[in-house]
């Protein structure tokens, strides 16, 4: 008596965690039930992946979505748009907002927000302030919520977490991981100057210097230990930072970027101006190398886009009120695949970075690897497509890559969430399904 299934992925290059070898998975009321030889199946839909490989969903856990209060340059919608086309199955979104993401209102009214226009799957962080410390360990295990976002520097308001004293309450309270922008406050503000007397954003990464960054990572690093807390540095960008973090691995887990590790200061922004600027900067070759050296090393856990989007007309302004971020959701995929195809990493270590890693430092149920019982998100993959990035193909409001132009090897041809095909050939299909990410640390069924 044959199976029957609601979807079979037949023929692709399936990539587990005993290695890649050609199956075909077998998909039931959005789990992976099987994944064998099934030939002799029934579905009410297939997918050939023939010549494809079919990697599990890729996760980006740092975007910037602006909604609310921001939509001129992106909202829930656009951006897991933007997700989707990329082959991203799931997005955690940062709470630097209008209003900022701080309350139990707050963030169950973006939970509300996404549902019926979400792409993709998600999450929302809350933004730790001196004003919620009090409710961040109850706050924390709300279902939807990604866990507590800390910014120790380049935020606004309420926000900014600047202090030791008020950093240590923040990881006093509660038990889940806590995600950190670590950049020193008090440095950013003293250095500005340069900033402002070089008006051009060449001076980005002096103003924003290694010290800037490290100062405020091992201030991190000394305070969490103390609290005895997780905590998860994002964006790191530095060489001083990697070495230093590699050293405490036991409560540090640590995100670098696609665009850290594809651009170099000072060519970066004589070619793309205020479009390569972001926070933390980018830098000269050698924290590129650094970066690419941590990878290799398994320092880096995880990468995050850090998808953080302008118009083009803010973009403009001059430096340095012209804002920081950029795009990143869309082209995380083919960034890295075209370094897998140059040979920097392995596809296995892709994977990690991209799937299990976040599944593994968030605690994720159900997600993050090609395995029977999980969630069947995929990414599908031509490895050998050779392609070249656009802004015409980003579906982000915005409009603009800092990779117009590139030509890359790799693309990702299929996001698939939940065994619902959500994208195809750079087209979306059907009606948005994302629903809230599951957390075993605030797991409700």
């Amino acid at each position: 008596m044959s199976e029957t299934f609601d979807l079979i992925i037949r023929g692709g290059a399936i990539v587990t965690p005993n290695g890649t070898a050609e199956a075909d998975i077998g998909v039931a009321g959005g789990r992976i039930t099987a994944i064998g030889d099934l030939a002799q199946a029934e579905a009410a839909n297939a997918f050939d992946a023939s010549g494809l490989t079919v990697l599990p969903g890729v996760i980006d856990t740092q975007v910037h979505f602006r909604e609310p209060g921001l939509e001129h340059k992106e909202d829930l919608s656009t951006g897991t748009a933007a997700a989707a086309m990329g082959g991203v199955v799931a997005i955690f979104e940062m709470p630097n907002t209008k209003p900022g993401t701080t309350t139990e209102t707050e963030l169950k009214d973006k939970l509300a927000r996404a549902k019926g226009r979400a792409w993709t799957d998600h999450a929302f962080f809350l933004g730790a302030a001196g004003d919620n410390v009090d409710h961040l360990a109850q706050w924390e295990r709300i279902p939807g919520c990604a866990g507590i976002k800390v910014f120790m520097g380049s935020s606004t308001g309420n926000l900014l977490v600047a202090d030791d004293a008020t950093l240590a309450r923040v990881l006093a309270q509660g038990t889940r991981r806590v995600a950190v922008h670590c950049e020193d406050e008090e440095r950013l503000i003293e250095r500005k100057g340069l900033a402002e007397a070089a008006a051009h954003p060449r001076a980005h990464h002096i103003w924003r210097d290694e010290e800037t960054a490290l100062k405020a990572t091992t201030r991190l690093i000394r305070l969490a230990e103390a609290a005895r807390r997780r905590v998860h540095v994002l964006h790191v960008t530095t060489a001083e930072e990697m070495a230093y973090l590699a050293g405490h691995k036991d409560l540090a887990t640590v995100e670098t970027t696609p665009q850290h590790l594809t651009l170099a200061a000072p060519e970066c922004y004589e070619q793309l101006g205020t479009l390569a600027q972001m926070n933390p900067p980018i830098r000269e070759a050698r924290h590129r190398d650094a970066l690419w050296a941590a990878i290799n090393d398994g320092t880096v856990d995880v990468l995050g886009s850090d998808h953080a989007p302008h118009t083009l007309e803010e973009k403009g302004q001059p430096y340095p009120k012209s804002p920081s971020g950029m795009t990143g959701v869309q082209t995380l995929v083919p960034i890295m695949l075209d370094h897998v195809h140059h040979g920097r990493l392995s596809l296995q270590r892709f994977v990690d970075l991209t799937s299990a890693g976040p599944s593994r430092i968030y605690n994720l149920a159900g997600k993050g690897r090609i395995a029977l019982g999980y969630d069947a998100d995929f990414t599908i993959v031509d490895l050998k497509a050779k392609r070249t990035i656009t802004n015409r193909w980003i579906v982000s409001r915005c409009g603009w890559t800092p990779f117009d132009g590139k030509k890359v090897t790799g693309w990702p041809l299929a996001t698939i969430i939940r065994g619902h095909i959500v994208m195809r050939e750079d087209s979306l299909i059907g009606d948005p399904l994302g629903a809230p990410v599951r957390f075993q640390e605030a797991y409700a069924g």
